[in-house]
């Protein structure tokens, strides 16, 4: 083949290569008019609110009572790829979100994808809300549009390379594959509580080890995993190894005692906190649902 041949095969391919790269890295939104029959009840979102831990992250460092309902940002989350900061989710229509709509916030919360058409860190908890019920997503966007506004700036990332490079978490979603259910199908109490634990709650996204790439490591499902802040470690909570009964792991996610005479600490108490505001019902769900999962070392 001519020298000139060779070159224009050359560049056709690595022109080609290049775009189906593009192609997998493009962000991917909702489906158009996905929610548009849907409308959100503010008032069943709030206990979605408070079961997805959205100000558990989301306050502003050190903010308690009704302080923590503006959800101004700024908490630094310390992990192994680098530093994230919390950003502003206010209803400030500049610096939170109080100029998007539904189908801007379920591209967000169940993508990761923001309405500039960029990809989130899965430091936000994505692939678990990717769980989430459509009636939910839109209860949860009403009730958040209720919340004080704050104008807080947002920080910025501290990354280490390569993660600065935000177009490789379109590979990076693809690698890690459509979210799905892992726990044991049951009763519809174990089912609730499954949907509590792994969807809104994102239990697995603190209990669950990762490799080398921040995937969660499914078989070893609530196992435990090191604490991103590289001090101590997350418990393992499946059966035998918890060595809890049912009823003390309700009481648990009602008081943050333990059976031990102990209690919650560090971004756990932050969870009871959120727990307290579920129905007996639900934290009785999610009990069940532990109780029902594969024990492990």
């Amino acid at each position: 083949m001519h020298a000139g041949n060779k070159l224009v095969v050359a560049v056709i391919f690595f022109a080609a290569a290049a775009l189906f790269t593009w192609q997998l890295m493009r962000p991917a939104p909702q489906e158009p008019g996905r929610f548009n029959d849907i409308g959100g009840d503010p008032v069943a979102g709030e206990a979605v609110f408070w079961a997805a831990g959205c100000a558990s992250c989301h306050k502003a460092p050190g903010a308690e009572g009704e302080d923590a309902l503006v959800l101004t940002g700024g908490q630094r989350l310390e992990t192994p790829f680098g530093t994230f900061v919390v950003p502003n989710i206010s209803t400030d229509p500049d610096a939170g979100i109080g100029r998007w709509n539904l189908e801007m916030f379920a591209d967000a919360v169940t993508l990761g994808v923001s309405p500039r058409g960029e990809h989130y860190y899965p430091a936000f908890p994505y692939t678990s809300y990717a769980l989430m019920t459509d009636t939910d997503v839109a209860d949860l966007f009403a009730y958040m549009t209720t919340l004080p506004a704050s104008k807080a700036e947002n920080g910025v990332h501290e990354l280490k390379f390569p993660y600065t490079f935000r177009p490789g978490l379109g590979l990076w979603k693809r690698v890690n594959g459509d979210p799905r259910f892992q726990g044991p199908k049951g009763t519809p109490e174990v089912e609730r509580g499954r949907y509590l634990a792994e969807a809104l709650a994102h239990c697995a996204e603190c209990h669950t080890p990762r490799d080398f790439m921040g995937r969660l490591e499914k078989d070893v499902w609530m196992a435990g995993a090191p604490n991103p802040t590289g001090t101590g470690r997350i418990p393992n909570i499946t059966p035998g190894t918890l060595r809890w009964t049912r009823g003390d792991i309700a009481y648990y996610l009602e008081t943050g005692f333990t059976p031990d005479f102990d209690s919650a600490g560090g971004h756990m108490a932050s969870v009871i906190t959120n727990m307290q505001k579920l129905t007996a019902e639900d934290r009785e769900a999610i009990a069940a649902y532990l109780m029902q999962l594969p024990s492990l070392p």
